[in-house]
């Protein structure tokens, strides 16, 4: 069974979705009987072991991503390479160029909903750009034969605009890097910081959804000893007493030490179609403090975190310190316990390979699914 991944979320700096691909990829590759192609943009178009690029320009001030402008080249490049089934991870023009692909070959094609399109446009648009995006969308994804949402918070929304074919899907996290024995022990020093800072992090884009300002404010609100570190700036530097910036972390296990080093995840962001950081940091065996919105809200319970009502400098702030009055060891290693339980890559991806069997008419015993089925 050739799958295929196709997406425009793939540039250096990316943050979930490029991960969820590698790990996929990864996984992919220790069942029999699977191929697995990347087909992203790059800087030319070129064939590699497994992945197949697509020239395109780079989009300005976008951290790295690139838009091909020939979406014919897109539809040929698939067809050329033949899979078995299609899987689409963002929803514009080369969207409509995998469904073109697909029906050339007479494979079936899944769209994965990674981004919220209409909550973003109402967002910055007003609510009239989120209503065509919904309109959009409707019409796209009737061409899918499955829709995969990360989150019912993303499936229940599609589902009201008239999408049917929906399957909530969740990402995963890979336990064995992010782990607490990732901590780095000499976090606090390496930043400058007394032994008894209360340590607070986030990783992720510094875009404006992620509510970056509105946790610097809570956290300098609380002053000493709280710190706040942002993982994914442009560069390392002291924005404030309590704030500190570090840059993009290319290599996970990096990325899963600062996690393990920390107290806890800081994460703001009210309009999160998953949260593959929350994953991350829970697997390090560190609680959550967010707010009760989107998909944060899916995660994230009493028992391995605290969850601030509204998205306010004096919601979060309370929220943090509630996490602080509790066993914060205690509530960390159930949140270890829950990834273990039910969020392993493994076991993402073989419900997955699950539903893509159903679409492509095959046995799942047939590329070894059960075989690495977890119990």
């Amino acid at each position: 069974m050739h799958i295929a991944d196709a997406t425009l979320f793939y540039a250096p700096r990316s943050g979930g979705v490029r991960r969820y691909l590698q790990c996929k990829r990864s996984h992919l590759q220790t069942l029999r009987g699977v191929r697995h192609t990347l087909v992203v943009p790059g800087l030319r178009s070129e064939a590699g072991p497994g992945i197949e690029t697509v020239g395109a320009p780079r989009i300005p001030f976008s951290g790295g991503y690139r838009l091909p402008l020939r979406p014919a080249q897109w539809r040929d490049l698939l067809c050329r390479i033949e899979p078995d089934l299609i899987e689409v991870g963002d929803p514009y023009h080369l969207a409509w160029a995998a469904l073109a692909a697909a029906e050339r070959l007479g494979v079936p094609a899944v769209a994965f909903a990674h981004s919220d399109l209409s909550r973003l446009l109402a967002s910055r648009l007003g609510r009239p750009a989120g209503k065509l995006a919904d309109a959009y969308l409707r019409r796209l994804y009737a061409h899918f034969d499955l829709v995969l949402a990360p989150s019912r918070t993303v499936a229940n929304h599609l589902q009201s605009i008239g999408v049917d074919h929906v399957d909530v899907q969740p990402l995963g996290v890979d336990g064995e890097v992010f782990h607490p024995s990732a901590r780095d022990p000499e976090l606090r020093a390496r930043l400058g910081l007394p032994a008894g800072t209360r340590l607070l992090a986030f990783a992720g884009r510094m875009a404006r959804e992620k509510s970056i300002p509105l946790m610097c404010r809570a956290v300098e609100r609380l002053g000493n000893p709280y710190h706040l570190l942002l993982i994914g700036a442009r560069e390392q530097r002291r924005v404030s007493s309590r704030v500190t910036e570090l840059p993009y972390q290319h290599d996970a296990r990096s990325l899963a030490g600062l996690l393990a080093g920390a107290d806890a995840l800081l994460h703001a962001g009210q309009q999160e179609t998953f949260g593959l950081v929350l994953l991350e940091a829970m697997a390090c065996g560190r609680p959550i403090v967010g707010v009760r919105a989107g998909a944060v809200a899916e995660l994230v319970d009493d028992d391995v975190g605290r969850l601030a009502d509204t998205g306010s400098v004096t919601a979060l702030a309370a929220a943090i310190e509630a996490l602080y009055a509790a066993d914060r060891e205690r509530i960390g290693a159930a949140a270890r316990a829950r990834v273990e339980r039910s969020y392993t890559w493994p076991q993402v991806f073989n419900t997955q390979l699950e539903r893509y069997a159903r679409l492509a008419q095959v046995c799942p015993a047939d590329f070894g699914l059960l075989e690495h089925a977890t119990p």
